[in-house]
């Protein structure tokens, strides 16, 4: 690996005017390789290629995507019986940790010290 002598970036290989050089992602700056070993080592040895079995996941700004567990807990606010949950040590660490929970109706927070 490479690095820029101007700003420190770290050189890639890049075909310019058909030849093969090193080039740095962050200045451009172009340093032409002085021999045929450092052109054979500093080459593109292959590509990726995506299959048909590969996808793409798209997440659109509207849609919520909730990985914390869930607990069987009244909503105070809507009465929904299933809430998030997850825990923080709000408190000194001799003293149990603060539970809280969203509920995945109305996304009401509340807390629950233990």
């Amino acid at each position: 690996m490479k690095f820029c002598p101007k700003c420190g970036g770290i050189m890639i290989p890049a075909v310019v005017d058909g030849k093969k050089v090193l080039r740095c992602r962050v200045c451009g700056f172009v340093l032409e390789p002085n021999d045929e070993k450092s052109r054979s080592i500093y080459r593109v040895q292959s590509r990726l290629k995506k299959g048909p079995r590969d996808k793409i996941i798209i997440i659109e700004k509207n849609q919520r995507i909730e990985v914390l567990p869930k607990a069987k807990i009244t909503c105070p606010k809507c009465g929904n019986s299933e809430a998030y949950y997850w825990e923080v040590q709000t408190r000194s660490a001799d003293e149990p940790a603060t539970r809280f929970f969203k509920c995945t109706k109305c996304g009401y927070i509340w807390r629950e010290y233990q």
